[in-house]
């Protein structure tokens, strides 16, 4: 009998086939959009997923500008930080956060969802969010996912 034939292959950086994926975030819900980038980034729905490794796919995120968040959010919902200084917490609310910055809104919400470490932060780096239908990544033909269809 085989004895190398039990072992278990875990996939690393350099096994892993990356993929590059398009979502377009256009009336869709925020929370949504986010836990589902974050699955692709993070590569769970691959069959060789690997908790340490980063086999997640390269994801990019269009007309981020055009989410909806549900309820009152919009004024309720406050982003938090400090600069440092004693009495430094600031805070603004998310529909101010849009207007100052729409693509922050979907990169805050995606990242809070990742790992807080280096892979965390290794992963984050294959996230490309952009406001309108443009983006600059059509040479690396991306797969258009729809959101309605994933479970």
């Amino acid at each position: 009998m085989n004895t190398l034939s039990y072992k278990t292959i875990s996939a690393n950086k350099e096994t892993a086939n990356k993929e590059w994926i398009l979502i377009d975030a256009e009336n869709q819900v925020l929370g949504r959009v986010a836990s589902i980038a974050a699955k692709f980034l993070r590569g769970k729905y691959k069959t060789n997923f690997t908790p340490h490794a980063d086999t997640g796919d390269y994801v990019i995120i269009i007309n981020a500008d055009k989410i909806r968040l549900t309820g009152n959010k919009w004024e309720q919902k406050e982003y938090i930080r400090h600069t440092g200084y004693p009495g430094g917490q600031r805070s603004i609310n998310a529909k101010d956060l849009m207007a100052k910055k729409p693509t922050s809104v979907m990169e805050k919400a995606i990242k809070g969802m990742l790992p807080k470490n280096k892979l965390g932060s290794a992963l984050f780096r294959n996230l490309h969010v952009y406001e309108g239908t443009e983006h600059k990544h059509e040479a690396q033909k991306p797969k258009q996912i729809n959101l309605n269809s994933i479970k």
